[in-house]
């Protein structure tokens, strides 16, 4: 079994700074520390935006293939360093240790799509004599990086949504400075320690975990042109209208909707939306939240979901057969259970699960729950969902749309016209066919509308966002 270090340092300007053990990293099952990681102050900070800023030309300036040997080179080093990273990420975020392997693969897939899009990157010529005033014109445009960039990066990911900042700014030609999750650092930091190997500019890139109270820096500071935020919708809509003049992408929160059809392979359904609903203690944004059923189905598919449920195997993360590990903080347990407390209150009927020891909240399914619930209209964010019954499509529709949030959505059915009215109508920012809404690809673009976010990440499109068009016009002279 792979060990931790003691401590851990930040990352400053390219270089591995131990200047104290401020901040310690506890294991989120036994609730001890486990290791301590240097915590920046606003001084650090301030000298790592400077750097970056320094770093925009020369970094700019990297021929591609020279940012692609970047990229390669952390994908060849992620894979020797394979389970160390599983564990800490096991420990830090209580992450059970096969979904910690799967979200080490992720890594390794988002930088090895970067690298192949660092030579992707083009513009385009464009035809701009359109008509007479225009003869003898011609013009072309490309992508160039937009400058230093500001990263802030959260707990339930810390791996895989950290390499979806820092990927793309390299392939692009982007300085930056990162918060990774006071939590959940350690990912983050072992990915800067893979990045000081390699020969990028110095002050390419800071990765500093600090104190929210000292984090101001990394939103407000004018010589940061992007604010990449990975979140809460409550913090992220907040540093927003704190951001000044510079760009904007916000990953927020959700509460899924799946709606499974009459058609539907019901086996095949209850295996994917358990999942859905209770990987990694349902401590993802596009975990399935409200679960949506015809009535004709209703019955038998929630007896085939509550006995799968209350089958899952919880406890060690470290243990090769734990599916339910603990919450990030007994706080977030605490919190949840009160949310069920009170939707079962309130007239809601608890099918299985429900209790609670110290961060670990068991795997729990509940129905008729009132629509103005917590656990309906909220982020629930740990292993809970709530059943839901329609009658039409057009219902189910409605159903999923009435929520402020609209990150993701799946749907369980073979009927084509159906498939395309959900395309069509669901008011979210991707439709997931015969999966769960919890389903990603690292090159999807992939982000949410209303209170779920702005923009849209994706190796690709996340490039589109740290770069600029910058046009040229030519005119030819006419011939005397």
């Amino acid at each position: 079994m792979p060990q931790l270090k003691e401590t851990y340092p930040y990352i400053l300007a390219n270089e591995s700074i131990y200047a104290n053990t401020d901040l310690a990293v506890t294991d989120k099952y036994s609730g001890e520390v486990a290791t301590r990681v240097a915590l920046a102050d606003a001084t650090a900070i301030d000298r790592g935006i400077q750097a970056a800023v320094e770093a925009a030309e020369p970094l700019a300036d990297m021929a591609t293939y020279e940012r692609q040997a970047v990229l390669e080179h952390c994908v060849t080093r992620f894979r020797e360093r394979f389970d160390e990273m599983a564990y800490a990420l096991c420990v830090e975020a209580g992450k059970p240790i096969n979904d910690a392997r799967g979200e080490v693969t992720r890594l390794i897939d988002t930088f090895k799509i970067a690298a192949e899009e660092t030579t992707r990157f083009n513009g385009e010529l464009q035809t701009l004599d359109i008509s007479a005033r225009a003869r003898g014109y011609s013009g072309m445009w490309k992508r160039v990086p937009i400058g230093p960039c500001s990263f802030v990066s959260p707990f339930n990911f810390p791996l895989n949504l950290a390499a979806h900042k820092i990927a793309p700014a390299i392939a692009v030609g982007c300085p930056f400075v990162m918060k990774p999750a006071s939590r959940t650092p350690l990912g983050a930091i072992i990915i800067g320690e893979v990045l000081g190997e390699t020969n990028l500019p110095k002050g390419a890139f800071s990765i500093l975990p600090c104190s929210r109270d000292g984090a101001d820096l990394f939103t407000v500071d004018e010589r940061l042109k992007l604010l990449s935020f990975t979140g809460s919708p409550g913090v992220g809509w907040d540093l927003k209208a704190r951001c000044g003049k510079k760009k904007v992408v916000l990953e927020l929160g959700g509460n899924a909707a799946v709606v499974v059809d009459a058609d539907t392979d019901l086996d095949d359904a209850v295996t994917r939306i358990t999942f859905g609903a209770f990987y990694q203690s349902g401590q993802s944004c596009i975990g399935v939240q409200r679960i949506l059923i015809h009535e004709d189905i209703y019955e038998t598919l929630k007896s085939k979901l509550v006995e799968k449920a209350a089958s899952l195997i919880a406890g060690d993360p470290k243990d090769e057969k734990t599916f339910v590990g603990p919450m990030i903080a007994e706080s977030e347990a605490v919190r949840l259970e009160g949310w069920v407390n009170e939707a079962r209150d309130a007239g809601g009927v608890i099918l299985c699960g429900g209790n609670r020891e110290g961060a670990m909240l068991d795997a729990t399914l509940m129905e008729n729950v009132p629509a103005e619930a917590k656990v309906c209209t909220e982020e629930a964010f740990g292993p809970v969902a709530i059943l839901q019954k329609f009658s039409t499509w057009d219902q189910a529709i409605d159903m999923v749309n009435d929520s402020k949030f609209g990150l993701q959505a799946g749907i369980f059915t073979r009927d084509f016209y159906k498939i395309q009215k959900a395309w069509d109508k669901l008011d979210v920012g991707g439709v997931v066919v015969g999966d769960v809404p919890s389903y990603r690809v690292d090159n999807m673009p992939y982000g949410g509308v209303k209170d779920s976010g702005l923009g849209r990440e994706g190796v690709r499109f996340a490039m589109e966002d740290m770069s600029e068009i910058r046009n040229l016009v030519i005119r030819t002279i006419p011939s005397a």
